[in-house]
């Protein structure tokens, strides 16, 4: 049955029907697609927090968002859409309008304005509170209180900065309020106009006072027309008496006449008709119904400014917290003149803040606007005085008179900054630093004097990029130095890991996604033994990794995950990754580890559009069983799971069972700990730190697991709390790699020089800085440089055993000689544990930089030195070790020599220094020998540098060195006496004769 003309749509009918469905598919279709770019971050994170067994951690930001963010967009948009409404009632009943018709969009006006603004208070929540919320409702305490408001340091640490926060988000909220309110009248004008003049003119009549045109009113006038009701309509007449021409009423300054808006009102007075087409003689404003406009306005301003006045006190009252980690005068934390004046400040103006909530409403109700703008006028000039009177007590007061006023202030400051650093239980013990060692001493502490770094990491690393990279590809980024048993010995060690640099490698994607994708092995070598040329001792070496330690295998050599692994990998594909190279061939391998997210199309796409590379999906290489391993640099792997920690700088590889791993220090911190002065941290100021945390990161599987090793931290506890799965205790670590905790030495160094202040616990002394400690300056290389600690295997003063410890030396300020030397003992239940040897102050003990100094001034030193310059060679000086044996100190440094056609530098000379003696020699054992006597310490016969293959060939050496010495020593003076008389033909012959015998003894 065909249909009608009527009843058959028109073709052009259908054909725009059928275009209007193809544009809502494609737009469906563009939308959908937007959609899935714009979640493919989101995505990819989540399936690399799945990959790692972290979902948890994953959705902790995205629920705890979602717990505050759902209920306050709910809440609010729903309490802003019945505040909404409450105005559109009171609007509609009180205000005149010739608009009869009721807008039928005001009310989905009113729910999208409400749903507008509970998204933007829910942006902020979220964004603003979710961590800081997290940390108030999980905080836990720290045991004890802050000395001026009483309260335990975790308010500060955990809950202070979310009442910040949420007092923050109120007031902006209560300026998006006030716009937004704003905006919701000049909709509700826009559709039903308010009449603002006496016979303005509508197309249906008038509506009463009342609001409802047909209940409370059935005639009215307004003066030119007579407004009648009935049968539901409005009829218009001329009024029977009007008023006289000309009349335009009394204005709005004289019917708002003390009311708070009497002042705005007159410009109204001014404004003509607004459009009617109407003269102004035949229009009077009208002045009532404009004021029921601003009744109704008044009553919003009287919520939002006892509000605004409510949360300024608050603010106030949180302000005064932040006095206590503030700074003023000698004091780091609230002072005299902060507890005196500042404080009393902050509570006065919550009093007038408070005050100011109520003359709002006052105010509002009695028309009285003076009342409202007195007290912000009052409190804007107590600020003021606040603050010129706090300037003046400390200027007047405090200043002449600092530590009388400051005293009790110093105590808390000197206390607490000792907390927050972990200084509260250094163990100061008296150190005698006599001149009574033996060669016997010397013999008892063979831990010490076999540990000794002669090596050091500079010219290691160098060494290691030389000999050991093996192929151009391959680097060593830096040395760790580490413990270990080697062959029976507790020994310390550099180690350091061979992976690719991705720059040296031809920059195809293929090799560098598909082929080259992995690291391999690490070297090892003693920090006390060289080989004849005074090159590091190899214990483990070569491609694949050979040992020659019967402790030490390693079986999974491959390094995946490392310091300069910054770009994605795929593997499990059909081309083979390059494995090592094996003489003149190369080995491939396929990966064999847990990590890497599977490619699936899906995921391909995903990855593709994330990397930005259509290689990823085309590829015929991949397939469903190839995997994609993505952010494989250690750092960034640890600070995209964890972000709120601050970790190390020097992450360091260790060996175990077989394997290969990564330790990264971890690090809670926080700028908010009551009268704690604030240091840098890894340039990052902070008042308050531990290292609670150690971070294992598996080089092969790419597993991260974090250990929490400091119980007592409240930080690590809070942070537990909210990532339960995340933090593992500490005694749930490996033995074998928690053999190899290490005390960071950036916590340490950080420690060191809090101390070196702090440690003076007499509030005058600590006032006058009386006796104030650097840390000691070395030279180094041929430059004066601060120490940095350095770690050591030492039988410490009194100890049977020997351990892993660094320590760091202190100087007297501004002086040379030693006052003190910190250790951190590193090993077992003693980890952690901080001693310092304190030198007696009724002598002199000689300091770093005079022994330097000492060195400068020994003519065979000086003459060496010179004649290794001369020769265009380059000498530089190692670290100097101080080193405590039983109850004195020994300074050794390591001194090493640059051919001018070689770049890697070689030990060649051990300077042994013991109160005003020094030894000048080959090796360590030579020059401890020469100081305590022949047969003090034997050479090892595991280093040809160290010790010689035999006692024969060791004195043959040392002896034909001393000849050629001697011999450049004697052409180098016979030059100069040439050149005095100015024979300039013997000149040069004995510079060529001295460049002869510098050649030999550089071979």
């Amino acid at each position: 049955m065909k249909l009608s003309r009527k009843t058959r749509p028109p073709k052009e009918e259908r054909h725009k029907g059928g275009h209007k469905k193809l544009k809502a598919v494609i737009v469906a279709i563009v939308i959908l697609l937007v959609l899935f770019v714009a979640l493919i971050g989101f995505i990819t994170d989540f399936l690399w927090f799945k990959e790692l067994d972290y979902v948890g951690v994953f959705f902790t930001k995205l629920f705890t968002q979602l717990k505050i963010g759902v209920p306050t967009f709910i809440v609010i948009t729903f309490l802003t859409y019945v505040y909404f409404k409450l105005i559109k009632k009171s609007y509609y009943k009180k205000v005149i309008s010739n608009d009869f018709e009721e807008s039928r969009s005001i009310n989905a006006i009113s729910w999208l304005m409400a749903a507008i603004f509970g998204a933007i208070v829910t942006f902020f929540a979220v964004t603003l509170l979710w961590f800081s919320a997290l940390q108030f409702f999980n905080s836990t305490d720290f045991g004890y209180d802050d000395p001026l408001f009483g309260l335990d340091v975790s308010f500060y640490i955990f809950k202070l900065d979310f009442l910040r926060q949420l007092n923050t988000l109120i007031i902006i909220v209560l300026a998006a309020f006030l716009i937004f309110t704003v905006l919701y009248y000049m909709v509700l004008m826009g559709t039903r106009h308010p009449r603002l003049f006496k016979g303005e003119e509508g197309s249906t009549g008038g509506t009463s006072p009342g609001g409802d045109p047909f209940k409370e009113y059935d005639r009215f006038s307004d003066g030119e027309y007579s407004y009648t009701f009935r049968d539901g309509k409005a009829y218009r007449t001329e009024a029977k008496s009007s008023s006289s021409e000309g009349s335009g009423g009394s204005g709005f300054s004289e019917n708002l006449k003390g009311t708070p808006f009497e002042k705005f009102a007159g410009i109204f007075d001014k404004v003509g008709n607004f459009g009617s087409g109407v003269e102004k003689k035949k229009n009077s404003i009208d002045s009532d119904n404009i004021k029921r406009l601003f009744t109704i306005a008044s009553k919003q301003i009287t919520i939002m400014g006892t509000l605004l006045f409510i949360m300024l006190a608050v603010h106030f009252l949180l302000k005064q917290f932040e006095l206590l980690y503030g700074h003023r005068g000698a004091v780091y934390g609230a002072g005299f003149t902060d507890v005196t004046i500042t404080l009393w400040m902050y509570r006065l103006l919550i009093v007038l803040s408070l005050v100011g909530a109520v003359s709002v409403v006052v105010g509002v109700a009695k028309h009285k606007l003076k009342m409202i703008v007195v007290v912000p006028v009052v409190m804007i000039a107590v600020n003021l005085l606040g603050v010129g009177g706090a300037y003046a007590v400390q200027s007047l007061i405090v200043s002449p008179n600092e530590i009388a006023r400051e005293s009790e202030y110093l105590e808390r400051n000197i206390e607490f900054t000792q907390k927050a650093y972990g200084l509260e239980d250094v163990k100061v013990q008296s150190f005698e630093a006599n001149d009574e060692l033996t060669g016997e001493d010397i013999a008892n502490n063979q831990a010490t004097i076999s540990n000794i770094r002669i090596n050091d990491y500079e010219p290691a690393e160098t060494f290691y990029n030389q000999t050991q990279s093996i192929r151009q590809y391959y680097t060593f980024h830096d040395v760790d130095v580490d413990r270990y048993m080697v062959n029976g010995e507790y020994t310390q060690t550099f180690l350091s890991a061979r992976e690719i640099d991705e720059e040296k490698i031809s920059q195809t994607w293929l090799n560098k996604h598909l082929k080259y994708t992995h690291g391999y092995g690490v070297t090892l070598s003693r920090v006390d033994e060289i080989t004849a040329s005074g090159q590091p001792e190899m214990l483990i070496k070569n491609i694949p990794p050979t040992s020659q330690v019967e402790e030490i295998s390693i079986d999974r050599p491959e390094i995946y995950f490392g310091e300069m692994t910054n770009e994605y990998a795929i593997v499990g594909t059909n081309e083979d990754e390059f494995d090592y190279p094996d003489g003149d061939e190369n080995k491939y391998t396929q990966y064999e580890g847990t990590a890497g997210i599977k490619l699936n199309l899906i995921n391909r796409l995903m990855f593709t559009i994330k990397e930005k590379n259509p290689k990823i999906l085309v590829s015929s290489n991949i397939d469903g069983d190839s995997k994609i391993i993505i952010n494989r640099n250690i750092s960034d792997r640890v600070q995209k799971i964890m972000p709120y920690l601050q970790y190390d700088n020097d992450p360091y590889i260790v060996t175990e069972g077989g394997k290969l791993y990564w330790i990264i220090d971890a690090y809670t911190t926080s700028t908010q700990f009551p009268y704690s002065e604030p240091y840098d941290v890894d340039n990052t100021k902070t008042n308050y730190v531990r290292n609670s945390v150690k971070v294992i990161i598996d080089a092969y599987n790419g597993t991260v697991d974090y250990y929490v090793v400091d119980k007592e931290d409240p930080i690590a506890a809070t942070f537990s709390k909210i990532y339960p799965e995340l933090f593992k205790d500490g005694d749930d670590m490996p033995e074998g790699l928690k053999a190899h905790m290490r005390y960071p030495n950036q916590l340490f160094d950080t420690q060191a020089k809090v101390y070196s202040r702090y440690h003076m616990e007499d509030v005058r002394v600590f006032y006058q800085n009386e006796d104030q400690w650097d840390i000691a300056k070395e030279t180094y290389g041929t430059e004066e440089k601060e120490m940095e600690p350095n770690y050591y295997i030492m039988n410490l003063p009194g100890e049977s055993e020997a351990e892993f410890v660094n320590s760091v030396p202190f100087t007297p300020k501004d002086k040379k000689n030693m006052a003190g030397l910190m250790v951190a003992r590193n090993d077992g239940d003693n980890y952690g544990e901080l001693i310092l040897y304190q030198l007696p102050k009724n002598k002199v003990v000689y300091g770093p930089q005079q022994v330097e100094a000492q060195i400068d001034q020994d003519p065979e030193i000086s003459k060496e030195f010179s004649l290794w310059n001369s020769s265009g060679s380059k000498y530089s000086r190692g670290n100097m070790f101080v080193i405590p044996i039983e109850e004195s100190l020994l300074y050794v440094e390591p001194v090493y020599l640059e051919a001018s056609e070689s770049s890697i530098p070689e030990v060649k000379r051990v300077i042994v220094v013991y109160g005003d003696r020094i030894a000048y020699e080959p090796t360590l054992a030579e020059a401890l020998n020469s100081l305590f006597g022949d047969g003090t310490i034997e050479e090892r016969d595991s280093s040809s540098g160290s010790s010689s293959d035999s006692k024969d060939s060791s004195s043959g050496e040392k002896a034909s060195m001393t000849e050629l010495i001697q011999s450049a020593n004697d052409a180098f003076d016979n030059a100069v006496k040439a050149q005095e008389s100015g024979d300039w033909a013997k000149y040069g012959e004995y510079l060529d004769e001295l460049e002869g015998y510098l050649k030999e003894l550089e071979k």
